[in-house]
């Protein structure tokens, strides 16, 4: 099948809102937060990033499932120090459900592994896309967070997992790279997919003012350039135990909790707990989207 184009992403998203526009969301209890954690270029530390919320909120009582989307080079359950006998491999493939595929982490979140260096299913046509869809829709759980840490890059995949996302969280780091390829992703998100909304955290630090640095020259160059709103979530502190951490294989909240850069996750889990989520499905087709929709908080109708 050939893969969503632009226009056809739009058109289902109209679907979407016109059905929202039909569904009334009496008392809705809960509602599944679906949050893109992207990156334009390699090296910024997403998948840290990605891995320490994901163990803050939990740590917060909230329960959480990483969607491990870079397909190539997967490495969300390395930093765990997980060892899952099945991946997402296995599920394009049909030979397992997600709910077979699931592997448990610290505090109890939930990771779907992706495969390394398996080359079969790095570029997601449009069947797999609605697979996955479908088999996230039909997992037998409720979680308040779902965190998909993608690849570094503007691939299509990268495109996909970014406009089925809630929310979009752009990381980048301080070096100048960095911040361009920042920028070039979200160019491309706006002016090919319409998307309107952004995050931003600034990894890496040695200071809150280099943050700031950082927010200010791209929010300058956006302003200038392109229709978009860039949100500030703050700033993590570059930290060296963070490689002890790695090598250990533990998040760094749990190896070194006490340290600022810990206090900066829990800060940023704090942020993302607190925001107010948006009801409105855009993109293509949304990651539970029936749950947004519905308001039962649990998927029941």
């Amino acid at each position: 099948m050939p893969d969503m184009t632009p226009n056809s992403q739009h058109d289902q998203a109209t679907t979407l809102r016109s059905t929202n526009d039909k569904i009334e969301l009496p008392g809705a209890r809960s509602i599944t937060r679906v949050h893109a954690i992207t990156s334009g270029k390699g090296g910024v530390g997403k998948t840290a990033l990605t891995v320490n919320t994901a163990v803050s909120l939990a740590k917060r009582g909230k329960s959480v499932l990483i969607l491990d989307a870079d397909l190539g080079l997967a490495n969300v359950d390395i930093a765990l120090g997980l060892i899952p006998p099945y991946n997402l491999n296995h599920f394009f493939s049909g030979e397992q459900e997600l709910n077979d595929i699931v592997v448990e982490g610290p505090h109890g979140i939930k990771v779907l592994p992706a495969g390394s260096g398996i080359q079969s299913f790095i570029r997601l046509n449009s069947e797999l896309k609605m697979r996955l869809i479908d088999g996230l829709e039909q997992l037998n759980s409720h979680f308040d967070f779902v965190l998909i840490d993608t690849e570094a890059g503007i691939s299509d995949n990268v495109v996909y997992f970014n406009t089925a996302a809630q929310e979009i969280l752009v990381v980048t780091t301080p070096e100048p790279t960095s911040i361009t390829d920042a920028y070039a992703l979200m160019k491309l998100l706006s002016t090919r997919y319409h998307e309107k909304r952004f995050n931003l955290v600034i990894n890496q630090v040695e200071s809150d003012e280099d943050a700031l640095d950082v927010y200010r020259k791209l929010t300058m160059v956006a302003g200038r350039y392109l229709d978009i709103s860039i949100d500030f979530l703050g700033s993590i502190p570059a930290d060296k135990q963070m490689v002890q951490a790695i090598r250990k294989q533990q998040p760094l909240v749990e190896f070194d909790p006490e340290s600022a850069t810990s206090s900066a996750f829990a800060d940023l889990a704090e942020l993302l707990i607190n925001s107010h989520p948006s009801r409105d499905p855009k993109g293509s087709v949304q990651f539970f989207w029936q749950k947004l929709l519905n308001c039962g908080g649990d998927g029941s109708p």
